[in-house]
This record gives structure tokens, sequence and C-alpha cells, in this order.
């Protein structure tokens, strides 16, 4: 929790009582700390989807090839499934911020590096297969430390909010990112896209040398693998976390590859070129903060176990929508209501996980979670990547859809202790 005055705080709680739809909304922002990180983040995702905006339409460009668009995000997220467990333990070992700044720096330095290459014209898609390797691994140890810092900010019932919040900011990020980096590639080129992703990462920075928020380990002299086991062990002995890192594993797989092929459908099924791309990629993001905002305003929902699954369900169906649509205006509704639900689905999900972890364990936790959570990335582009190679782009996107509506009614039919949450 923050080091907000208690006079101030309970001011804010007491204004808060019956203070209307927007005060149960916008909870966590009365903690100055989320707010600090809050701001830096989005100013952070705002440059990253500038880049991988522009990273995606350069690589199809370079290439031609929709399997090297699908390979380019396998590798990014192939991170995640290595390092995130280790990840993990070295975020309940050291100062989370001090870890969060190292992924940071590398993450800014890969950012210049792209630019210089795209500028000199020397890139070849090697060189965005080992950077986005190298931005992945960063991500896989500031992933857990990030999460775990994020409880440490507010209350706990003030935990879901939080994350809703945070989500928002990701997604209000890929709703401006996309758009500025439609115009400036229309303009200027991608190669600002890149600079300007690299400059961002100074916005998070500040934020977290002027965070108050600590974390203090515990010390311990136990292996690495010890430390893993006992992660384990927790999540084991918590039968509904393994089926939410489940859950989660499914919906990424099915869902982020909708994303990975937008370029795809705005060039060989619309026609309508980078300017085009980024609206689909905005209307999605617009879609994203709607889902996150509802969320957020639900406060102290209950059976939000069921709650996942339906949402699950439509997000299969507005997935399915998108895969079958010709008609732009269609699309661009199965887009913002796809986005809805990924994002209500997975702040769902995130909420349901972070409050039945322990402090001491959190970091572990959520890095096995990410390693479901974020494993799902990579593993579905690489394989909605093949299918849209060897049939169609829809055809790989109906697959993913259907399994995905399969596994929310299958649970909802099952005796699954997601239910009961």
């Amino acid at each position: 929790m923050t080091h907000a005055a208690p006079a101030i705080q309970k001011i804010a709680d007491e204004r808060g009582r019956g203070g209307g739809p927007l005060y149960g909304t916008f909870q966590a922002f009365r903690y100055p700390d989320f707010r600090l990180m809050w701001l830096g983040a989005f100013t952070s995702t705002t440059g990253t989807w500038m880049q991988t905006v522009a990273q995606s339409w350069l690589v199809l460009t370079l290439t031609g090839s929709v399997f090297y668009l699908g390979l380019t995000g396998f590798c990014a997220d192939l991170p995640i499934i290595i390092f995130s467990l280790l990840g993990g333990v070295v975020a309940d070992r050291i100062d989370r911020r001090k870890l969060l700044l190292a992924s940071q720096y590398t993450q800014m330095t890969c950012a210049f590096m792209l630019t210089a290459l795209v500028y000199l014209g020397r890139i070849q898609i090697w060189h965005f297969l080992v950077l986005v390797f190298v931005v992945g691994t960063a991500q896989a140890f500031g992933g857990p430390a990030y999460q775990a810092l994020i409880p440490g900010l507010v209350r706990r019932e003030h935990v879901p909010n939080a994350i809703a919040l945070n989500s928002i900011q990701f997604n209000l990020a890929r709703v401006v990112g996309p758009l500025l980096a439609g115009i400036v590639m229309a303009s200027v080129g991608a190669v600002l896209c890149f600079a300007l992703n690299g400059i961002s990462f100074v916005a998070v920075i500040i934020s977290l040398y002027l965070i108050h928020a600590t974390f203090t380990p515990q010390r311990t002299n136990e292996t690495v693998l010890t430390g893993m086991s006992k992660g384990f062990l927790f999540v084991r002995k918590q039968w509904a976390l393994w089926q939410l890192c489940l859950l989660g594993f499914i919906s990424t797989f099915c869902g982020i590859p909708l994303l990975t092929l937008l370029a795809v459908f705005a060039r060989n099924t619309f026609h309508i070129g980078p300017t085009g791309y980024s609206t689909l990629m905005a209307c999605s993001g617009a879609g994203a903060i709607t889902g996150a905002l509802i969320y957020a305003g639900l406060g102290n929902l209950q059976n939000r176990g069921k709650f996942t699954l339906w949402v699950q369900f439509l997000f299969a169906l507005c997935i399915g929508t998108f895969a079958l649509s010709r008609n732009l205006t269609i699309s661009y509704l199965a887009l913002f209501s796809s986005g809805a639900c990924m994002m209500a689905l997975f702040a769902s999900i995130t909420s349901l996980v972070q409050l039945a972890t322990a402090e001491e364990m959190r970091g572990r936790v959520m890095s096995i979670f990410m390693l479901a959570f974020r494993g799902g990335m990579p593993l579905g582009n690489l394989t909605v990547g093949f299918l849209a190679s060897q049939a169609s782009p829809s055809v790989a996107l109906l697959a993913g859809s259907v399994l995905l509506g399969s596994v929310a009614v299958g649970l909802m039919l099952s005796k699954t202790r997601i239910k009961e949450l």
C-alpha cells in the first residue's frame, strides 16, 4: 500500500461513499503511487504499440510472408516460456523496482538499435527476430515484478479495480499508439515509430524512481529450483489457480492471433493499407478500453468465475464473426466487441489469480500464471500463422474461435472450481 496520509485517505473514503459510478470505476486513482505508475506505463505502452504496428507492417513488406509475421510474434513471446519462472523467483528475492528498471533500460536500448537499423537501411528479418527475442527476455523478468508490484500500490479491496485500470492504460495506448503510428508511417516513415518507442521508456523509468511502495524480500538460502518448486506447490494446493492458468493459456492462444493477423486482413482482404490497418488496431483497442471500464465499474462482482466463462464464450463468437466477415463495417463492430470481451476476460482472470495469492509467493505465482497466459501467445501466433499460410487467415481464426468457445462451454457444464469463485 502507498504511504498516503491516513487523514487524506479517510476523507477520500468518506467522499467516495455513494459517490456514484465514476467513483467505483476509478477507485485506484486515489493512490498517488498507482497514478504515477499508470501514467508512466501508458506513455511507454503507447510507444510500444507504435513500434508493434510499424514492425508488423515492415516484416510483412520485407518478406511478403504471413509465416514470418507469426514467427516474429513467436520469437517475441518465446522468452516468456523459457524465463518467466526464473523471473518470478527473482521478483520474490530482490527489489522489484530495480528489476523493473533493468527491464525497461534493456527494452529502450533494443528500440534505439532497431531505429538505427531501419534508418540506415540495414534491417533484415533476422534483426527483428533477435531484437524481439531480447525484448521478450526483458519482459519475462520485468513482467512478474510489475504484476507483483501493482497490489502493493493499493488496498486489497481495490486490487481488481487497479488491475482493470491498468488494462485501460494498456488498451488506451492500443488506440492512441496505432493511430499515431498510422500518421507517422504515412508522413515520415516507420523509423520514427521505433525512435518514439525508445524515448517513451523514459516516462516509466521516471515513475519507477518516484513511487514510494517497497517490497522487502525474505532472506533465504534456497536454490532457484527450490523456489520454483514452492511456487508450483502453492499453485497446486490452490486447485482453482491451476484452472485459471489453463484458462489464461487458452484465451491468449486463441485470442491474440486475431491482432497478429490484422495486418494480413488489412492488406489482402480489405485492401486498406497501413492507415486502414492502424484503424483496425485502434478499433480493437477502443473496444478493449470499453470492456476494461465496464469491468472496473463492476466493483465487488459476485460469481466472477461464471462471469469469466460467459465473457470467454462471447469473445469466441466475436472472433468467429470477424473471421467470416467481408463487410468492413461488420468487421469494425466485431473487432470492437472482441476487444471489449478480451479485456474483460483478461482482467477477470488476472484479478482472480491476484486475490488468491499470498504476498511472499506473488512473484512466483504470477510468473507461473504468466507462463501460461503469455505462453499461449507465441504458440497461438505460430500455430495460427502456419494454418493461415496453409489454408487462409479466416480459417485459422475460425478454428481458434471454435476451440475457445468449446472450452468455455465445457467448463460451464462441468463441476469446475472456477464457477465457485
